[in-house]
């Protein structure tokens, strides 16, 4: 009977549809089909995996994309969510490319073990202060974009203009821009140029207003949150708010500090080669969480005494800047985990050990 085999689901995402695959215990495809991204086709398409067998668990791609508003359905009916990451190219030329083929590939690796991710929640908190920090981000690059035009549109403006405002900083600059009053012809360079520059200044002053009003929202969220990680020394609002976003809602899903720091390309790796023994820096993982703690270690470099005399000790021992940062994130990588699941009240930076 249907109901007495065990059966497991895989999906591939996409914008309008989703294919579903279904495979047995033993890895035969039993079948495919599509289903709309609509509440009812994500009924749908759990009735339909169900009617199979016993569902075991579904493997899903892009979790964090396409395929999350079906992560979380399938969690709030008590599935068990992998998440599935694309085939490698390798794979995908020995295998070939379709819907269907992805589908069944992404079920066949939740049964082989090859997937065995915990999904983002993303129901909590945490999502919340990953879509403000969008906007903020993309505030921040439209703002220097905005000054980097400006600045440019100075160098070749006629010299009557760029003599005015060559050598101002930034802050006067956009000042001054922004309160001139242009007239004249469209037609004269001189004009238009002064035109397009106060129009630049007015739109530089607007995006400080919406990066100011993210920072606002964000502090309390991200104290809300973390509020021993906030307390941490180096670690501010926009650095604490990437290692949230980077764990998710649930930290839990990673299982160690040493997972967390291959997650943030922490993780030492062997670059040993004859008689030379040695680590390098992780190239991989999550970039902007490794960025964080980047940002993290120089402010600490700088300010904090107990960074400074670990730095000098490691100079003094023959160590590159490169290994020192390394060791360094490595450590505030352990630290960032340990208040992330299990919060400390009296946070102090892990510089113990070398």
């Amino acid at each position: 009977m249907a109901d007495e085999i065990a059966v497991v689901g895989g999906v591939d995402t996409h914008t309008d549809f989703h294919q579903a695959a279904v495979i047995d215990s033993i890895g035969r495809h039993l079948a495919t089909e599509a289903f709309p991204t609509t509440a009812d086709g994500y009924q749908r398409l759990l009735d339909w995996l169900v009617s199979h067998g016993d569902l075991m668990a579904v493997g899903v791609e892009g979790t964090g994309a396409y395929g999350s508003e079906l992560a979380r359905f399938l969690r709030a009916n008590q599935v068990t969510v992998v998440e599935v990451d694309r085939p490698d190219r390798k794979a995908r030329r020995a295998n070939g490319k379709s819907d269907p083929v992805d589908a069944y590939a992404a079920a066949t690796a939740v049964l082989s073990g090859r997937a065995a991710g915990t999904p983002k929640t993303r129901d909590g908190i945490v999502e919340a202060i990953r879509s403000l920090r969008v906007v903020r981000r993309s505030a921040i690059k439209s703002r220097t974009q905005t000054i980097n035009q400006i600045r440019t549109l100075i160098v070749t403006a006629p010299g009557e203009v760029r003599e005015k405002l060559r050598g101002l900083p930034t802050a006067e600059l956009i000042r001054t821009l922004a309160r001139s009053r242009p007239s004249g012809e469209a037609a004269d360079p001189t004009q238009a140029v002064k035109t397009a520059l106060r129009r630049l200044a007015r739109r530089y002053q607007y995006l400080t207003e919406e990066i100011t009003d993210a920072d606002a929202e964000l502090k309390p969220l991200v104290a809300q949150a973390a509020p021993e990680l906030v307390a941490l020394p180096g670690v501010g609002t926009e650095t604490a708010a990437q290692f949230l976003i980077t764990a998710g809602d649930n930290p839990e899903r990673l299982k160690s500090e040493a997972s967390f720091a291959h997650l943030c390309a922490a993780a030492p790796i062997p670059a040993s080669s004859g008689r030379t023994n040695r680590h390098r820096l992780n190239r991989g993982g999550d970039r902007q969480a490794n960025n964080a703690l980047h940002t993290i270690a120089l402010v600490r470099m700088r300010y904090d005494d107990r960074t400074k005399d670990y730095v000098a000790r490691r100079v003094s021992q023959g160590m590159s800047k490169k290994d020192i940062l390394r060791c360094l994130k490595r450590f505030i990588a352990r630290e960032v985990y340990k208040h992330l699941t299990r919060p400390s009240t009296t946070p102090k930076p892990l510089l113990q050990t070398a």
